[in-house]
């Protein structure tokens, strides 16, 4: 795993930091997306918040990982698959916010619709969020 992480850090041209790797070994341990706070509470020991929010927005400006909008106006984040890099997310996939256990899931064989736009209007990004309960859940 320490390879894999230090190989996504080198390929993009970041330093490989203690916070970079712990944060982006969070990501590949976890089973859906994260929040600040999942991470905050899982590297507090480490890590103070200023440390990780910068560390988040750099891997989503290089495009490790992407954000996905919640309900509360919060955001979570959850790792890019090859496609996304610098500035590029390539992530047009639907998002799944169980209500139950508050998981959330990249649904990357669930495209984004595509949406006509009235002249003199341009898309750059769609997020879609569906809530629900997950396969877990309904065990």
């Amino acid at each position: 795993m320490q390879e894999l992480i230090t190989d996504i850090l080198k390929r993009n041209q970041l330093s490989v930091t203690e916070s970079r790797r712990k944060i982006l070994e969070l990501f590949h341990q976890s089973k859906g997306a994260l929040a600040h706070a999942d991470i905050e509470q899982s590297s507090a020991e480490h890590f103070d918040r200023v440390t990780i929010y910068r560390t988040l927005q750099t891997f989503v400006d290089k495009g490790i990982i992407h954000t996905i909008p919640t309900s509360d106006n919060s955001v979570r984040y959850a790792l890019c698959k090859d496609e996304c890099s610098a500035g590029h997310h390539h992530d047009n996939h639907v998002h799944f916010i169980c209500d139950q256990c508050d998981t959330t899931y990249c649904l990357d064989h669930v495209s984004v619709p595509s949406l006509k736009m009235p002249n003199g209007f341009e898309a750059k990004q769609t997020d879609v969020v569906v809530s629900g309960i997950c396969k877990n859940c309904q065990s």
